[in-house]
């Protein structure tokens, strides 16, 4: 379903900001940047789940007609 990538998402870049200030706090370059990549994975899951959402309706407008 699109809200389940949407909801995926938003929690790994949740997680993402999270693992990157750690890895700032601690000066853990690897893990501040692991948390970088967390995060452009969700905002791509979220885009996602946006694309479905588009498509869908988009195949219930041309039903309807």
């Amino acid at each position: 379903m699109a809200i389940d990538d949407e909801i995926e998402g938003k929690m790994d870049q949740v997680k993402g900001k999270l693992k990157e200030e750690a890895g700032k706090a601690t000066g853990d370059a690897s893990t501040e940047a692991e948390g970088h990549g967390d995060q452009f994975k969700g905002k791509a899951k979220e885009a996602l789940g946006d694309a479905k959402d588009a498509l869908d309706k988009g195949k219930e407008a041309i039903t309807k007609s």
